[in-house]
C-alpha cells in the first residue's frame, strides 16, 4: 500500500505536497489501462501513462468555473468512483478553484481564484460548466450578459479574465459546450457555449466534452492525454475529442443487430422492449449522435440509457433540446448517415432480402443435390 507523504508546497515542484491516497498498485494500473482503452492506445502504453500520471513535476492546476447550469457535471465529477473523486482531486489534478467542493466562499473564494491565476499564469487548465449568457438585461441598468452575475461580475467578464492566461480550456457538459437547455428556443438570455461566446483567445486551445452530464472518464482521459503527449487530443469540427466522439452511438450499439434485422420496439413495454430490440422507432437518436457511451457507460461503468431500455436523446450534439425533439418519437425526415432508407423500409427490405436469400439457397442446394445424385447413378 502507498504511504501518505507530505512536504510543503512552498518548497517548489520537487518537494511539493504529494498526498497519495491509500491505493494499491493493481487499482492504479487498472485505472491506467482504462485510460489507454478510452484513448484508443495499445496496452504497451499503459506503463507510459502510469509514468506520466505519477511523474508529473506538478499536477495540472485546474480552475473550474460555474455559469448557467444545474451542477450535474460537478455531481458526475465528485461521484466518480474509478478513479474516485479523491484520486482525481489529490493525485491526478490540482483543483485550486471549484465552487461546489471548495471550503471557501464569498471574498475568500474570489481571493483563491486570483491566487490560482497568478501563481499558475499560462499553466492552468480552465474547466467550464454551464452556458454563458450574452443578452443584455432590460431596464434602466441594462448589463450585457447580465443574466449571470457572480461576485459583481458577469459570466462574460469572468470567462474572459480567467481564460486569457489559461494553458487550455475544457468545457464539460452540453451547456458549456453548446449552450444546453438554456439555449433552447426562444433563448431569452442569449445563452451560448464557451467557444461561441468569444471569451477564449485565439492562442488558447479549447476542447469540448459534451453530454448531459458529461462522462468523467472522457474528461480525465483528456487530461491524461495532455500529461502523456503534452497536448490536447485530436478533435472533430465541433471541438470534441475523436477518441470519445469519433463514432456514432449507432455504430457500437449492442442493439444494432436488431436494427439491421428490422426488429424494433414499437412502444415501451411491448415484446420488442422485453427482448431488447432496437429503440429507434420510440425516439432513439443514436444514429444521429456521436458519443462513446456504449463502452465507457455511466454510474461507475454499470449502465447507460440504451442498456437501461431508454433511447438516446442526443445529449452530446449541438442544440439537442431543439433538434432532437420529440424525444420519444423518431425523426422521420432525417436520413441516417450511411443508411438511405427509413427504419420501415429497411426492415421490409431486409425481410425481403432474407426471403430471397433463402430461396436462392434452396435452388442452389437442390441443383447441387441433383448433380450429386446424377453423378452417383453413373
Amino acid at each position: 500500500m502507498c504511504k501518505t507523504i507530505e512536504t510543503p508546497i512552498a518548497a517548489g515542484p520537487e518537494k511539493r505536497t504529494k498526498l497519495l491516497k491509500d491505493m494499491d498498485r493493481r487499482s492504479f494500473m487498472s485505472f491506467c489501462s482504462k485510460m489507454a482503452a478510452t484513448l484508443g492506445l495499445s496496452a504497451a502504453m499503459v506503463p507510459k501513462i502510469a509514468e506520466a500520471v505519477e511523474g508529473a513535476a506538478r499536477k495540472p492546476s485546474v480552475i473550474w468555473l460555474h455559469f448557467q447550469e444545474c451542477t450535474g457535471d460537478s455531481e458526475a465529477f465528485i461521484r466518480s468512483q474509478y478513479p474516485s473523486a479523491e484520486e482525481l482531486i489529490l493525485n491526478i489534478l490540482s483543483v485550486d478553484y471549484q465552487e461546489t467542493i471548495m471550503a471557501a466562499s464569498g471574498h475568500q473564494a474570489e481571493a483563491a481564484l486570483k491566487q490560482a491565476m497568478t501563481e499558475n499564469k499560462g499553466k492552468y487548465l480552465v474547466v467550464v460548466e454551464g452556458a454563458i449568457p450574452t443578452a443584455t438585461t432590460k431596464g434602466p441598468k441594462a448589463v450585457e450578459g447580465g443574466y449571470c452575475i457572480i461576485g459583481g461580475r458577469t459570466a462574460l467578464e469572468i470567462a474572459k479574465d480567467v481564460c486569457k492566461d489559461a494553458m487550455a480550456v475544457m468545457t464539460v457538459g452540453n451547456c458549456s459546450s453548446f449552450g444546453g437547455v438554456q439555449a433552447q428556443a426562444p433563448n431569452p438570455t442569449g445563452a451560448v457555449g464557451v467557444r461561441d461566446a468569444g471569451v477564449v483567445p485565439s492562442g488558447v486551445p479549447i476542447v469540448n466534452i459534451p453530454g448531459c452530464p458529461h462522462n468523467v472518464v472522457n474528461s480525465v482521459a483528456t487530461v491524461v492525454n495532455f500529461l502523456l503527449m503534452g497536448s490536447l487530443p485530436a478533435t472533430d469540427r465541433l471541438g470534441r475529442p475523436l477518441f470519445a466522439y469519433g463514432k456514432r452511438i449507432h455504430d457500437n450499439c449492442p442493439r444494432r443487430a436488431h436494427f439491421d434485422a428490422g426488429q424494433f420496439v414499437e412502444q415501451f413495454g411491448d415484446d420488442g422492449a422485453r427482448n431488447k430490440w432496437c429503440l429507434y422507432k420510440v425516439g432513439c437518436k443514436g444514429p444521429q449522435t456521436y458519443h462513446n457511451c456504449a463502452w465507457v457507460e455511466y454510474n461507475q461503468n454499470t449502465s447507460w440509457p440504451i442498456k437501461g431500455g431508454h433511447g438516446c436523446i442526443g445529449c452530446s450534439e449541438p442544440q439537442f433540446w431543439d433538434n432532437m425533439q420529440p424525444f420519444y418519437e423518431r425523426l422521420p425526415h432525417i436520413k441516417l448517415p450511411g443508411v438511405e432508407a427509413t427504419a420501415d423500409q429497411l426492415g421490409f427490405t431486409l425481410v425481403g432480402a432474407a426471403a430471397a436469400g433463402a430461396a436462392a439457397h434452396a435452388v442452389y442446394t437442390f441443383a447441387n443435390r441433383k448433380k450429386f445424385v446424377d453423378t452417383t447413378e453413373e
